[in-house]
């Protein structure tokens, strides 16, 4: 339509959502659908977290509240950051928005000009690049390989940068991937960013208690305190506490950006929900063994997946150190034809064959940067896993 953005032409949908509803929809047409797009944990809000939300009903505490958090929250936040990673922050160095997501945007609306560039490794988050893309910017994709673990080493990182490069956005353990960047991995990026101070670094944390298999995960500004006055460190409480719903997202930064988030938030959706607030509040500083309970079926969940993906013919799954998610690699199933007729030339081939003739969800792997792939969140059932599995392994066999 003629009166919308010229910016909007250049974004699209989030396809994970795509996937997430095309399931949603089949399911309520009827048709047996396994839905492994969605990316987050199918474990409830712990009891304690949902009497805190309660609580704050009951008390009252369901106005308006400071534009980028309350102060108990912010107070939670510096706990966490200084507990968990060893990094000491003041509530006016946090921010707390509705969800990750809306933290990560706010950052990229107030400080990006047109022409800025932001180097993001491949495969991404799907809203990295439309979210640079929103606010002015350019992403510039850094293909991290099958055979490095999907990460980008210090060589590709350096050769990325130039003088437009505004920030680099860093996620460890990766959506979609899963993998993460152990503490000498990460040093030897640091090390390039050291040499580039105009490069500021968003860390998106996330994944941050997903840690699978004695992996330690580690964050930008710990292992290089170098880089602490140019880190937005990212976290929520989205993944690890099961509270993708309350829509609870935080950073911690330097003031003037902080500052500048607030006012992007100030005019835009205002402060959080006051409730996830106080529930967040409990997450944070509240037990944390559930943590554990979870990640062990995370473990066991992930295991089964890669090993019968593994055994399905034309697919290599690397076992990833964290997160929920695989990402594993179709090019033996490529310039077949699925048992339906349809002929694979692509990822996003298999992904539509696949839930049209076996009803399994995946999305596929163009739609995070790199292919061809796709991607399964294994934060579903035991069950629902090993018949989605043995679906993807009988359409593999059918093809021909």
């Amino acid at each position: 339509m003629p009166f919308l953005s010229e910016t909007l032409s250049r974004v699209k949908p989030s396809p994970t959502i795509a996937v997430t509803n095309k399931a949603r929809e089949l399911k309520a047409a009827g048709k047996d659908v396994i839905g492994l797009g969605a990316g987050e944990p199918d474990f409830d809000t712990p009891e304690h977290i949902k009497a805190a939300g309660i609580r704050a009903i009951e008390e009252g505490k369901t106005k308006y509240t400071a534009v980028d958090g309350i102060p108990e929250l912010k107070e939670a936040i510096c706990a966490k950051f200084k507990r968990d990673n060893g990094l000491d922050y003041t509530p006016a160095q946090v921010s707390v928005s509705g969800g990750g997501k809306q933290v990560l945007y706010n950052a990229l609306v107030a400080t990006l000009n047109p022409g800025d560039e932001v180097i993001i490794p491949a495969p991404y988050w799907v809203s990295y690049p439309d979210m640079v893309l929103l606010a002015g910017g350019v992403p510039v994709a850094i293909e991290g390989k099958l055979d490095h673990d999907f990460k980008i080493t210090a060589a590709q990182l350096e050769s990325a940068i130039t003088p437009k490069t505004k920030w680099l956005i860093f996620n460890s353990p990766s959506n979609p991937t899963g993998a993460g960047y152990s503490k000498a991995e990460l040093k030897e990026l640091t090390d390039v960013l050291m040499r580039h101070p105009h490069v500021w670094v968003m860390s998106d944390d996330m994944y941050e208690h997903l840690a699978f298999d004695g992996f330690e995960f580690c964050t930008p500004a710990e292992i290089e305190p170098g880089l602490y006055a140019r880190t937005l460190t990212v976290n929520g409480v989205s993944k690890a506490y099961c509270m993708t719903g309350w829509r609870i997202g935080y950073a911690a930064g330097p003031v003037e950006l902080i500052n500048a988030m607030r006012k992007v938030q100030s005019q835009s959706t205002s402060n959080p929900c006051s409730i996830s607030q106080y529930a967040a509040v409990e997450a944070l500083n509240g037990p944390h063994d559930f943590i554990a309970v979870h990640n062990e079926a995370f473990v066991r969940r992930r295991n089964m997946v890669v090993k019968m993906l593994n055994e399905a013919s034309g697919i290599t799954c690397p076992t990833p150190e964290g997160a929920f998610y695989v990402y594993p690699d179709i090019a033996g199933c490529l310039n077949k034809t699925s048992a339906g007729g349809v002929k694979i030339t692509n990822d996003e081939d298999f992904a539509t064959a696949l839930l049209e003739e076996t009803g399994v969800a995946v999305v596929f792997g163009a739609a995070f940067g790199l292919s061809p792939n796709f991607r399964v969140s294994y934060a579903t059932s035991d069950a629902a896993l090993k018949e989605a599995c043995t679906r993807i392994q009988n359409f593999c066999a059918g093809l021909s």
